[in-house]
């Protein structure tokens, strides 16, 4: 079997790590497990060398945050499939099996996971997408089919990767630090260069979302950032037709979607400015 990765990057996560690393590497059995650790100030670095001596640990100098952390355990990974994983992610024991035989064909890029989350006593399951670009933006949604394998992009919390392919793109983009859209980016650049990305539904992982993100930057933050970074991502990829579509409908969203949100909007559209011109 090719030799298998998984990176997990981390961010004051030991008691996630504690319940849930023993389950990574009882479901990645004979594979390299990476955590990668950005500036934790809880005992995930001491629980990593005490408890898991198997796991390859690495320290971050300074907080990276999610794109970049990746980008470092990927860089290090010895594995031609890299599996990436957030500590607040539980695979079942069998997913490693479907998951790797795609990329048997070379023009795979990544393969996705289904996952599973129990929201008030019911299983929602997610992770094949669909998305298009829609009155001057890119929009996603989650389709009722989670079994057919067509998929637009694969979550960076849950998806296998082609190593020298994702090093090839360059990884992650810092254009999106902290976090959100990032994932989207990468597969958007994967496709045009004609690779594939698939989702896999007996790959199935557990996924508490949003999980370190909602300590450390609250739900407001990180909805700003999420609209900021969509706009990003509409500044770096939009051409042609599409930047005249988003040029079109600037006034549209600058007012009644600025509204809707409270002014969120148009904060997050300064900071896309500022941020894309700034780099």
């Amino acid at each position: 079997m090719t030799q298998v990765s998984v990176v997990i990057p981390n961010y004051n996560g030991a008691k996630l790590l504690s319940k849930n690393l023993p389950k990574v590497i009882k479901a990645c059995p004979h594979s390299e497990i990476i955590v990668v650790d950005d500036t934790s100030t809880d005992d995930s670095v001491k629980l990593l060398k005490t408890q898991f001596p198997q796991v390859v640990t690495i320290i971050n100098k300074k907080n990276q945050r999610f794109g970049e952390s990746c980008n470092i355990g990927v860089r290090q990974a010895r594995g031609e499939i890299v599996i990436l994983l957030n500590s607040d992610v539980v695979p079942s024991e069998n997913f490693l099996k479907p998951l790797i035989t795609h990329f048997k064909d070379p023009k795979v890029f990544s393969v996705g996971c289904k996952e599973i989350e129990e929201i008030n006593g019911q299983k929602v399951f997610s992770g094949r997408t669909i998305a298009e670009f829609k009155r001057g933006l890119w929009v996603h949604w989650k389709p009722t089919d989670q079994e057919s394998q067509e998929t637009f992009w694969t979550f960076g919390g849950s998806m296998a990767i082609d190593r020298q392919k994702f090093l090839d793109l360059g990884g992650f983009d810092k254009l999106f630090y902290p976090a959100y859209w990032e994932d989207f980016d990468l597969c958007l650049r994967a496709k045009e260069k004609g690779y594939k990305t698939i989702f896999e539904k007996e790959a199935i992982v557990y996924h508490n979302h949003e999980t370190t993100n909602k300590i450390v930057f609250g739900l407001r933050a990180i909805e700003k950032m999420s609209m900021r970074n969509q706009i990003l991502l509409v500044f770096k990829h939009a051409r042609g037709v599409k930047l005249f579509q988003h040029i079109i409908w600037l006034p549209y969203h600058l007012v009644f979607t600025n509204f809707k949100t409270k002014g969120l909007f148009g904060s997050a559209y300064l900071q896309a400015i500022q941020r894309y011109c700034s780099l």
